[in-house]
């Protein structure tokens, strides 16, 4: 595949260390510039389904008609699912190259298991595996709670790269890693192949931060907002050292950005940074220089206020929190909501498209004079 590659900081970053662009986008426009920004890799969700769809109505409205009109038994749900899988399948064929080139590690495109399945451990590890035989270059998202930790260490045994998500904490992000060692493990054992196999843990950076200020506004804390920018990526730094520490095959992946210091502040990690393209755009745009910082602390200054919160400790500290307390951590359920909501949008999206509302005009209509008794 010919790249015409595009100058600036991502590209720098993506030639001069270890750290890989993923685009927080199934987009093909997008998926196309991020790879000349030097990407490689990319994810969709219902989220990202519903908002490609939005944005191109006239690719996706006709589209979703023929699944429609091909499968007359299903219902919305099926046929706005069928789109994502669609959807990802072209992403993934982008990618495939990028997955050749790097072995598996990189090259992938991630899709996210339905929502809807969160309280199931064998319908998501299913649904995972049905996934991944979309294309080679599939890896499936997975939620980080009590019953998710069960499918993550389930798919990985059944050959799925697992990007784990709805995770925005350490002891989320090592718990995640350690299922991943167990299925990988299994697979091993019975001698079945796991080198390409390229897992990722997903740390929502920018959805901790928007975590801790609902906090700290709640709590009524005297605390300056700008150290609440640094919580996800201290998070992110200290789940990346333990990573490394303790060999880990799977990488951490920065996800949900808020700010700039969320690229630039992981640079020289081994691992996975994935902001949505309008931020691609605004860091390529800069005239910033590429710098290692992954191995650079957070500010003692930031640190310090930070770890007076006791919220944040609990997402900072590797022991923080058991397995059962993420089903009820604060950014867990608002995301998880968020995701259910984008599943119901995504059915009304639908609904729209195949089913469309009839406009009724009044205007003819003569009302009556005499009152009704």
């Amino acid at each position: 595949m010919k790249i015409n590659y595009t100058p600036g900081p991502l590209l720098d970053a993506s030639r001069t260390t270890p750290t890989a662009l993923w685009n927080d986008s199934a987009d093909l426009d997008e998926l196309r510039q991020s790879i000349a920004f030097g990407g490689v890799g990319a994810t969709c969700n219902p989220v990202i389904g519903y908002t490609t769809i939005k944005k191109h109505p006239d690719i996706w409205e006709d589209r979703i008609r023929a699944i429609a009109e091909n499968n007359p038994t299903w219902g919305e749900s099926q046929i706005g699912w069928q789109a994502i899988k669609d959807m990802s399948v072209e992403a993934a064929k982008l990618l495939e190259p990028i997955f050749v080139e790097h072995k598996g590690r990189n090259g992938r495109l991630s899709i996210q298991t339905d929502p809807r399945l969160h309280r199931d451990a064998k319908a998501l590890a299913d649904q995972a595996e049905e996934f991944s035989n979309l294309a080679p270059n599939i890896i499936v998202k997975i939620p980080c709670t009590s019953v998710g930790i069960e499918a993550i260490e389930e798919a990985t045994y059944r050959g799925v790269s697992v990007n784990v998500t709805v995770s925005f904490t350490v002891p989320q992000a090592v718990k995640s890693a350690e299922a991943i060692e167990r299925g990988l493990q299994r697979r091993a054992a019975e001698g079945k192949p796991i080198d390409e196999m390229g897992p990722v843990v997903t740390i929502m950076a920018g959805r901790l931060d928007d975590w801790l200020k609902i906090v700290a506004e709640r709590d009524r804390l005297f605390i300056d907002p700008g150290h609440l920018e640094w919580a996800g990526i201290a998070a992110i730094k200290r789940a990346n050292q333990i990573f490394v520490e303790r060999g880990f095959h799977s990488r951490v992946l920065c996800a949900a950005f808020r700010n700039v210091l969320q690229w630039s502040e992981l640079i020289g990690g081994d691992l996975v940074v994935s902001p949505p393209f309008k931020w691609q755009k605004r860091i390529n745009d800069s005239d910033y220089h590429v710098v290692p910082r992954i191995d650079e602390p957070v500010a003692a200054e930031h640190l310090d206020a930070l770890k007076k919160i006791p919220e944040f400790m609990r997402a900072y500290d590797p022991d923080g929190m058991t397995i059962k307390e993420f089903d009820t951590f604060g950014a867990t359920r608002r995301t998880l909501r968020q995701f259910l909501q984008a599943d119901a949008d995504l059915d009304t999206l639908v609904r729209d498209i195949i089913t469309p509302a009839i406009s009724v005009s009044y205007t003819h209509l003569t009302l009556p004079t005499t009152p009704y008794v």
